[in-house]
């Protein structure tokens, strides 16, 4: 019988490894429980086909579930890399997974990017992932070479300027408004305490 294939390595920064299990915790401890309590409620107030907060309810309970099986596998085919961890030889002058990067294009406009995993990818903070096309022509490039990107319009030619490692700042997980969880509003059955 064929072995099942192994999972291709998620690789990640510890910033990111820490979303993403930041996220699962949210959802298993606090989110999945709450729309439980919501579905059990809703399910008791009579015929369901025609009960839109048990409809919307277990829609949402598909949803959340949906995200944790995504979730449990994004975080065990991990493969957390510290950018930080000083590095020896080739790793510390080229661009790999974590490499902060300063280039330019053919005009001279200059452009910083740090290569993270692709849960990481925040364009406002210049992290792209390191199998996108701009990441993919940084890679194994080191200061003063030439690489070509191959971008949707044609090929564009970059200076690599500089390349380094240090701590990349990933942002943190934060309860998405309006949650379940999160919304401590009373329901119509059970209003608030008056005075």
């Amino acid at each position: 019988m064929d072995e099942p294939a192994a999972p291709i390595k998620n690789y990640i920064t510890p910033g990111g490894f820490r979303r993403l299990k930041d996220e699962l915790q949210f959802l298993l401890i606090k989110e999945r429980p709450a729309v439980t309590k919501v579905v059990t409620w809703a399910a008791s107030n009579g015929d369901r086909s025609e009960n839109a907060d048990y409809q919307y309810s277990k829609r949402r309970l598909r949803q959340i579930d949906g995200r944790l099986r995504f979730l449990t596998k994004r975080i065990q085919a991990a493969a957390v890399v510290d950018p930080a961890t000083p590095r020896t030889g080739q790793a510390a002058t080229r661009a790999f997974f974590g490499a902060t990067v300063r280039y330019a294009d053919a005009a001279g406009t200059e452009r910083t990017v740090s290569i993270v995993g692709v849960d990481e990818v925040d364009l406002n903070r210049n992290h792209i992932s390191w199998v996108s096309p701009l990441g993919r022509s940084l890679m194994k490039s080191a200061e003063g070479d030439r690489v070509v990107l191959q971008a949707p319009g044609g090929k564009a030619y970059l200076t690599v300027l500089e390349v380094n490692y240090e701590r990349i700042s990933v942002e943190p997980f934060v309860e998405p408004p309006g949650a379940e969880a999160s919304a401590e509003r009373p329901h119509p059955a059970n209003p608030p305490d008056e005075g």
